[in-house]
Formats: C-alpha cells, structure tokens, sequence
C-alpha cells in the first residue's frame, strides 16, 4: 500500500466518480461537487500551476475560509508536486508576509479583497512571491495590477492545456513520493514567530487510515456527512477535510461562514461531529440559556431527562452496568425528550462526536453523552499529524484522552513527559534545525505535554510541561485541570489560572458575552458595555458563587482564592488567543500585569 497524495486521490476519483464529494452553499442553494468534477479541477488548476512556474519543492500559500477552491488548490499543489502552505484568514498583513517570506511561497491563493489587502501592503517587499490569485470577485473586478490573476481564469487556461497536454502533467505525478514534503503547518505561535511543521504524504495518509480503522469495524465510512468549519490551514481540520476524507471518501459541506454554523448545522445533520472545545462549550451554554427560558413543564421535564441522561452517562462512563429502572428511565428521556432537543440542534444523526486540539471539561463531555451524543476526546498535535490517542465507542474513559493508536509506540517519560513514535511524526521544522533538534530525538517526539497512563492504558493529560505552576510553598499545580472546570460554567467564556511562585492560587475570568447578557437582562441591571458588566457587584456575586461551587470539587492548594473579571474580551488581533482561541500565557501575564498584582497586594 501506497502513500502518495496524488495517487490515492486519483484512484479514488476514479472509485467514486459521481458521487457527491463535497457541498457547499452559492445564492441561498446547497451546490454539489462529485469526485469526477473534484479531481478535474484539481487537474486544470495544477496545469496553470506548471504554467506559473511552480516546480517540484516549490511552496504555494492559500488564504480563504474553507471551501472548495482551498481544496482545488491543496490538491493541485501537490499534484505538481509543490507543497501547499495555508495561513489564517486572520493573520494580519506583517503575520502573512512573515509566512510567505519564511516559505518562500512562489504563489499565494487570496480569497477576496479583505485578504488581496494584506498582500498589496507588502506587495513590493516580497522577493520569493510571482503571483497573487483570487477566487472571489466582489471589490476586486476592478483591481489593476500586473500579478494578480483570477482563479476561474487559471481553470479555463488549464482545462485548454489539459486537453493539449496532459502528459505533462501525469509525468510530473508519476514523480511523487512517499517522503515528499507535502503540506507545511505553520503552528499557532503562543510564544514568538509560528515554527512551521513539515509533513509528508505519508504522514497524512498513514494518519488518516488509522483514524478509519480504530475499529474493525471500521469507525468511519464512506457514507458520513461531514462539516468542514474550523479553519483548514489547522491540523486537527485538514485531517478530516482532505486527508480522512481521501481514504474513505464521504461527502464534506462547507458552511457559508463561522457565523452560519449553527443554521448550516440544522441544514446538513451531519452523521459524525467533531470541533475544538470552545464550540462545544458554546453548544452547551445554548442549550442552558434556552432551557432557562423554557415554559415551566419543559423545565421540569428537561431537568428529569437531564438528571437521569447524568445518571446513565456516568454509569457508562465508569464501566458499570446501568440498573434496570435506569435504562428505561434513560430510553423515555432519550426518546421523548433529547431526541428532539437535537433535532433542533441538527445533531440528531450524530453517531457520534470529537473533540481535539485542546483540553476539554470532563463535566462538557459527560453533558453531551447525557443527551445520547457520545462526545469524546482526543490527543495529538500537528507535529503527530494529529493523532497520538483516541476515543472510540468501545474504547473511553472520562477524563482521559483514552488508548494510543494501535500502530503507536508511546511512553511517560521519567520527567513525566509524552514521548511517541510513528509514521506520522513531522519531518522537523522548517529552516529551524534547533527547535527540530529539540522536539525530535531520535525519531521521538518530545510532545512538550505532561502525562500519565494507568493500568489499563488510558491516558490522561496533566498540562503543558511549561504552564505548570509551582506555588511558593512548592506544591505543582496544573492550572488547565483549574481553567476547565471554571469553563464548564455558562457565565464563563475563559479562565486563566495564576499562581507561579505565589503563595496561593488567583483567576482572570472571561464573561461569556451571551449568557451574561442574558443575565444582566433578567435581572434588569443597567449597562452599556461589557466592562460595564465586568464592574458590576451583582454580576461579580454571581461569578464568586461559581468559583465557590468549582473550589468545593478542588484541594485546597488549588482553590482559587481571589479572581478578577477582565474588562475586555480576548482577541486573536491583540495577540491574546491563537487563532484556534487557546490562551497566550505568557502575553496575559505580561499585559495584564496590574490585573494580576493586584490580586495578590494586602488590603
């Protein structure tokens, strides 16, 4: 068996013909794509691509919300045999410029004019870069400049030297190789520039078929319904979008925007679901605040369906066979009540559901498995190709990121570090040989990440190696176990827990914007911003009582003792959060200095 991107995606064009491969939605109507037409303009994109100067080993930057172009382009890059480098639709000009600069991209894909911008401000500082495409027209029709093509015009040019020549382009396929560098993931960069990671082809794929066939059964198949939402130039979505799909070959449907994803949800019911914890916990506060505001009856029905769904789900959970009265308790509330909850949601054809990239709330986890979706998670990083452990639906335990892969060779340690080897560990970093040096020894990679395994195999991530706190009276405390119960609150958007070398352990505290507003205006309190809001005593009571309720659960060395509501919520364009909405530690620590003194001055 065989590796090679090209490859499988031509051989599974060819399976699955006019199958429906992906939709997406143009004019207020779902717009099919089968494979045949997938695998075509790939074809003719990757012709202009040899016409623009691309060769082998060349690097081709894509910027744009997830699409079908942004996967005409990946595949067509790699069908030259080039390597695709996606950047986030929110980098800013100098963020995009330091990537297309680093990888000495000789193309870049720019969706519409908002990211044509960003290029035109470093246009003429930008020595590597021939050529700027762009796949949306609106505000650009107009747009004179010398290297700026139109992507539907590169597609009817090489559909002409398809016809002529497609030698030309079947020579430079049959070229590939496993080994060969196919896609580079610039990681989200908490500390310092993004390192980029680079990946294989067989990294990829060698990824994806294990994630097919965790079970022997086979976990997913052809005929899931997927929804592709989370930005693509992120490991944890490409895997899914381009990789996982390649090898099985289900239907993907890209939602029109991350503000429609809850309207595209209940449009395409997709049978498998899978996102970063933060949507899960918005899908979940959702959920609270439509309850709250539910007629009487359905709040006592919810709340008996709820408190049996718990019960069950944590029977599950623990191993344990639930009792008698419990199953059928757990049927009529599934049936009668969360069935239709999830309808509404457009979850109800769920099979089942992951989380990944970041850690998530046992108490979010065992929600969603109340109301009968099993939620799980999962553990990898982009240097793993995303997979290291997984959940499956004979396989989980809560609070764990469950068993290794099968074909993974993995181990604590002695400094309590994950260490793994497998044939999808990245190749290094690129142009970066000391941060490679230092990540992989020896074909292992050193994942950063604390860890244990029990008896049976099942791991459980304590925190990041460097974001464990030492207090004063030097007890170790892992400030994310802290962040993810506070977080499990609906009133809670984020949590950043303090408390290295102090004498005991404080909290910034992020308000959830719609919970909180929803709060404020059932109890009729006055505001006109959200740092109206932070300041308030009622909603500064209201937050003391769910740091108290998540202090009962704790030790005490590591009950939060004092907190302070940030004024501000935390943005991706002020250097706080990553793009995939994880915390910058050390940024926090350092901008909210004040903040966080202040907590820890004697009054």
């Amino acid at each position: 068996m065989t590796y090679i991107v090209p490859q499988r995606f031509k051989e599974m064009s060819a399976k699955y013909g006019n199958k429906v491969a992906m939709r997406h939605k143009k004019y207020g109507l779902w717009q099919e794509i089968s494979w045949t037409e997938y695998y075509k303009n790939a074809r003719y994109l990757a012709q202009s691509l040899i016409d623009l100067g691309v060769e082998r080993g060349d690097f081709v930057g894509v910027i744009g919300e997830n699409s079908p172009e942004w996967l005409f382009i990946d595949m067509a890059t790699q069908m030259v045999g080039a390597v695709t480098v996606g950047i986030y639709t929110t980098n800013s000009w100098k963020q995009v410029k330091y990537i297309v600069d680093h990888a000495e991209c000789k193309v870049l894909f720019a969706e519409d004019e908002e990211q044509v911008d960003k290029w035109l401000a470093f246009k003429d500082n930008s020595p590597s870069l021939n050529k700027v495409v762009y796949w949306e027209e609106k505000g650009l029709r107009h747009l004179k400049e010398d290297n700026l093509l139109y992507f539907n015009t590169l597609l009817e040019l090489g559909h002409q030297k398809d016809a002529k020549y497609p030698e030309r382009l079947n020579d430079r396929m049959a070229l590939a190789k496993e080994d060969d560098l196919a896609i580079l993931v610039y990681t989200s960069g908490t500390t310092g520039n993004p390192k980029g990671a680079m990946l294989s082809s067989k990294n990829l794929l060698w990824s994806a078929q294990q994630v097919v066939e965790m079970e022997d059964e086979g976990l997913v198949t052809h005929e899931e319904e997927i929804m592709s939402f989370l930005p693509l130039c992120h490991i944890f979505e490409r895997m899914f979008s381009v990789y996982v799909q390649l090898w099985v070959g289900y239907t993907l449907n890209f939602v029109e925007s991350i503000e429609t994803v809850s309207q595209n949800l209940r449009e395409i019911h997709p049978t498998i679901g899978y996102a970063v914890p933060r949507i899960w916990e918005k899908y979940y506060s959702s959920i609270y605040l439509n309850m709250k505001d539910a007629k009487p009856i359905k709040r006592l029905v919810y709340g008996w369906a709820i408190k049996v769904g718990m019960a069950y789900a944590e029977a599950r959970l623990a191993g344990k066979s639930p009792s008698f009265l419990l199953e059928i308790g757990n049927f009529i509330a599934q049936k009668g009540v969360f069935y239709y909850l999830k309808e509404r949601l457009g979850m109800e054809r769920m099979r089942f559901a992951f989380s990944g990239a970041a850690p998530i709330s046992p108490d979010i986890l065992k929600f969603f498995n109340a109301i009968g979706l099993p939620l799980f998670e999962g553990y990898g990083m982009t240097e793993t190709s995303a997979i290291l452990t997984f959940s499956t639906l004979n396989h989980f335990k809560l609070g764990y990121v469950e068993k290794p892969f099968k074909n993974i060779e993995f181990k604590i340690a002695d400094d309590g570090e994950i260490v793994a080897k497998h044939n999808g560990i990245f190749q290094g970093y690129y142009k970066n040989p000391e941060a490679t040096e230092n990540a992989l020894k020896n074909g292992w990679i050193h994942t950063g990440d604390i860890g244990r395994m029990d008896e049976e195999g099942f791991v459980q991530i304590v925190d990041r190696k460097k974001d464990i706190i030492i207090t004063a009276g030097g007890k170790n405390i892992a400030p994310q176990f802290i962040e993810n119960k506070l977080k499990f609150s609906p009133y809670i958007n984020d949590a950043i827990v303090i408390g290295d070398r102090r004498k005991f352990v404080s909290a910034i505290i992020i308000l959830d914007e719609d919970t909180i507003n929803k709060y404020a205006q059932d109890l009729k309190i006055q505001y006109a911003t959200y740092a109206d809001l932070a300041e308030h005593e009622d909603i500064i009571n209201l937050i003391d009582g769910e740091v108290k309720k998540v202090n009962k659960t704790l030790s005490r060395v590591e009950s939060v003792r004092k907190f302070t509501i940030l004024k501000k919520r935390l943005y991706q364009e002020d250097g706080e959060v990553t793009p995939t909405m994880k915390v910058k530690r050390k940024f926090i620590n350092e901008q909210y200095k004040a903040e966080i003194e202040g907590m820890y001055v004697k009054k």
